[in-house]
């Protein structure tokens, strides 16, 4: 009997649980809680931390970040009556020549390739000087900004040279009196020549010829002076309804590439190239000129407004038409 007692009070206490005292069930409870929140919290660093920046990296600071996200091309819209400010060789290259040079845009020479400006240089500063001026191949004149001086078209051209391989001094500003003579000049040259007036006696049968001329020119028919007037005023509504905006922004920053046609964009003046998109309608070339296209940035990498990007968009539809 007494074994018996002793096997079931040890089958008692075999099934007995881990938790004896109230004390116990309250530590478990808690843990219960703490660990799952412990092993989600250590999953989540593991998450994070495989994809931070190593240490000492500087990859997502503000600067960073700016660099990163700045478009690939600006502008700036200048008073012209304002006093002329010659740009240094790097300025040009980056607000002109950079959209080319620095990819290698249409067989441009990359600007640190020392390997393709070799034989550049060695043909001479004169013949890379009148090639950047005058324009060579896909490269327009001037890189495709008539505003430049030839004076900073020649320092772009010595930073770039410079920069890839090449020892040349930056061109000096010229001085006052040279630069007020050649402005002089200039004008002079483009001013329109003034008719001399002479004295011419009248002869005797002048007051009838006179007469005889007023009565056919008031015999002439109004159509023939009223069309040209008509053609003139048609012109001009045209021309006003243009935003001048449009041509600004069009001469700072899409003439880089569409001056020469760069990377396939239609060529300001090609009607067969622009015909398709004309065609497209106003509204898809202004969405294709804001969001961008193939090799072209949205807003052609400025910070234009949508008005200006409009404005730029029928101005080139104007030239093109």
């Amino acid at each position: 009997m007494n074994n018996t007692e002793d096997h079931v009070e040890a089958t008692i206490e075999g099934h007995e649980g881990l938790i004896k005292t109230p004390k116990q069930l309250i530590v478990t409870v808690i843990l219960a809680f703490i660990v799952p929140v412990i092993i989600i919290f250590l999953l989540i660093r593991l998450v994070i931390s495989s994809v931070s920046p190593a240490a000492g990296s500087d990859a997502q600071s503000p600067e960073a970040i700016a660099q990163r996200i700045k478009p690939v091309a600006g502008f700036a819209l200048v008073d012209a009556n304002a006093p002329k400010t010659l740009k240094t060789g790097q300025q040009v290259y980056e607000s002109t020549c950079s959209a080319c040079h620095t990819a290698g845009v249409a067989g441009a020479p990359k600007l640190g390739d020392k390997a393709v400006w070799a034989p550049l240089i060695q043909e001479g500063y004169e013949k890379m000087l009148d090639i950047a001026l005058h324009g060579k191949g896909a490269m327009p004149a001037k890189g495709g900004n008539p505003s430049l001086d030839d004076i900073e078209v020649e320092r772009a051209m010595v930073y770039m040279a410079n920069q890839s391989g090449g020892s040349f001094e930056e061109p000096a500003a010229p001085a006052e009196g040279e630069e007020a003579s050649a402005d002089k000049a200039q004008a002079s040259a483009t001013a329109p020549q003034q008719a001399v007036p002479t004295e011419v006696k009248p002869a005797a049968a002048a007051p009838a010829q006179a007469a005889q001329s007023e009565s056919q020119q008031a015999a002439a028919p109004a159509e023939e002076s009223s069309a040209p007037a008509q053609q003139q005023a048609e012109a001009a509504a045209e021309t006003a309804s243009i935003d001048p905006a449009g041509e600004k922004l069009y001469k700072s920053v899409c003439f880089a590439c569409h001056d020469a046609g760069v990377a396939n964009a239609p060529k300001l003046g090609d009607k067969a190239a622009w015909e398709p998109l004309i065609a497209s309608g106003m509204d898809t070339m202004v969405e294709i000129a804001i969001h961008g296209k193939g090799a072209m940035p949205p807003r052609g990498g400025s910070q234009a407004s949508d008005a200006e990007i409009r404005a730029a968009v029928q101005y080139m539809v104007q030239q093109s038409q």
